[in-house]
């Protein structure tokens, strides 16, 4: 709802839609966290634009910062958290509002290996307690596969479209270090990458040519 289709239409759960989409939450690549905020009147920032009342707010976002290991920071700033915490507080201020969908734009790709592991690992944990509809945008193979139910693999740009479509049926609940050696997800990674390579290969020659 932030930018009007320029041909077709745009659906939800059937319905047309007009406006913004307020059953969907985004986490974006950059942090939308405001920095005179604090850790927590950032979680509930959504809720007070909601119309709820202070202390309800407060009481649901300490239970979020609880539930993404936050508790007790609650008075803190953003410039005196570390970038894998602010990811935690952002997770937070997203899923406070209960989103029936949740879109997720390379939301851990700033983050060192081991704290993208510790945050992958909360989403799916959330994510099975409520199973909401989740759309993950990533440029890491590894990441898609751990999490996902199903991978689309979308050709370089401009113009860029589908071309490929994998169903993950690796079981969960998951590890999304330990399954990286499950059997069948180095098969599904082989699987995926010789559709991907070409691709990868495509959009480094484009940026080249731009440099």
């Amino acid at each position: 709802g932030l930018l009007q289709p320029s041909t077709g239409s745009v659906k939800v759960f059937g319905e047309e839609l007009t406006g913004i989409n307020k059953r969907a939450g985004y986490m974006f690549q950059s942090e939308a966290l405001m920095p005179w905020r604090s850790a927590l009147q950032n979680v509930i920032a959504g809720l007070q634009y909601r119309g709820m009342e202070e202390p309800e707010a407060k009481q649901l976002g300490e239970e979020w910062l609880a539930r993404v290991g936050l508790q007790g920071f609650g008075d803190r700033f953003p410039h005196q958290l570390s970038g894998g915490m602010r990811k935690r507080v952002a997770l937070a201020q997203t899923l406070i509002l209960d989103p029936d969908i949740i879109l997720m734009d390379e939301p851990f790709s700033a983050l060192d290996i081991q704290t993208r592991q510790l945050m992958e690992n909360e989403v799916l944990a959330l994510w099975s307690a409520k199973k909401k509809a989740v759309l993950f945008i990533t440029h890491d193979l590894d990441e898609a596969i751990a999490m996902s139910d199903r991978v689309i693999v979308l050709s370089a740009g401009p113009g860029t479209h589908p071309i490929g479509e994998f169903v993950i049926d690796l079981e969960r609940p998951r590890d999304v270090a330990e399954i990286r050696s499950d059997p069948r997800f180095v098969e599904l990674h082989q699987q995926i990458w010789s559709v991907l390579r070409d691709e990868v290969l495509k959009g480094y020659q484009q940026q080249k040519k731009i440099a």
